[in-house]
């Protein structure tokens, strides 16, 4: 009892000076040290905390599917995904579908269109819309992740699980985030409605680019925590928090172009505090995952 008084003691103390997250750390290092990794806790751990940037792209990976869960087989797997990156990079130069100059998102987005079985004729072809996300992505995670063979497996692979495990689930989102607007401001939803600007709300920009392109990097890792670790529904708060805070802005506008142009390029210079405060309205409108054990 005493222990679990001064553990309590010591995470408050660390709250309030401003290292909340060492406690936090220290778990997901215990949880780190097993011989076969437990997915399970490792996403209850990413949807209650913000990952250790440390250990983000490692955590990613695994739930991701890149590396199994086996720490011993970790070395051996990348090697396969070195060797196949390799190869397929190689085979779009033989085609001259890439050259040196070819930027790397570009080269990222060939290799996945090759191995998907999407690959245009030629490079004229114009992209499809969801080679658009795929680029947006991409460049948000060139920013958060400097190995590029480590990027395009990450990329490729989330891309994958927005494509699979949320593809019934996005396109709900705009629906739900109307919901949730309702309870939280019905003023501000009365406003968008009769300026006609709920249908065009920057949908794309923030469900299906995950935000990539609307938040800079150290903010939208966060939320990217989340959606890899099984919660897609943080985008829904995200979005919400971002109306409530510039609401202000939004209640002043009465031209439904103008909101969304406003929506699309919005200040960066507070967004981690949005994200915050999103995660805050997630938690209280969805629940906190159960403990870790």
């Amino acid at each position: 009892m005493a222990e679990d008084s001064q553990r309590n003691f010591r995470s408050v103390y660390y709250e309030k000076v401003g290292f909340r997250g060492v406690e936090e750390k220290k778990s997901l290092e215990i949880l780190l040290k097993d011989d076969r990794l437990d997915i399970e806790k490792l996403c209850t751990f990413s949807q209650r905390f913000p990952l250790p940037s440390m250990y983000r792209i490692l955590v990613w990976k695994v739930l991701l599917g890149i590396i199994p869960p086996h720490h011993e087989s970790h070395t051996l797997v990348m090697k396969y995904r070195t060797e196949q990156y390799r190869d397929v990079y190689h085979a779009l130069q033989v085609i001259r579908f890439i050259k040196d100059s070819t930027p790397q998102v570009e080269v990222f987005l060939c290799m996945h269109q090759l191995e998907s079985g999407r690959l245009p004729r030629n490079l004229a072809f114009p992209l499809e819309p969801e080679d658009e996300v795929f680029l947006a992505i991409a460049k948000a995670m060139e920013e958060v992740v400097e190995d590029n063979i480590d990027c395009y497996w990450l990329v490729s692979s989330f891309v994958n699980q927005l494509n699979n495990k949320y593809k019934d689930s996005l396109p709900q989102l705009p629906k739900v985030l109307e919901q949730y607007l309702n309870v939280e401001d019905n003023r501000l939803l009365a406003h968008l409605k009769a300026c006609s600007a709920v249908s065009k709300l920057p949908y794309d920009l923030w469900f299906k680019k995950c935000f990539a392109g609307c938040l800079p990097e150290s903010s939208l890792q966060r939320v990217w925590d989340k959606v890899i670790s099984g919660s897609c529904k943080i985008l829904v708060f995200v979005a919400l928090e971002i109306l409530l805070t510039f609401k202000m802005k939004i209640m002043a506008l009465t031209n439904a172009e103008k909101i969304i142009q406003f929506l699309e390029n919005i200040p960066q210079n507070n967004t981690d505090a949005i994200v915050s405060k999103a995660i805050d309205l997630w938690h209280k409108h969805c629940g906190m995952p159960v403990h870790l054990v």
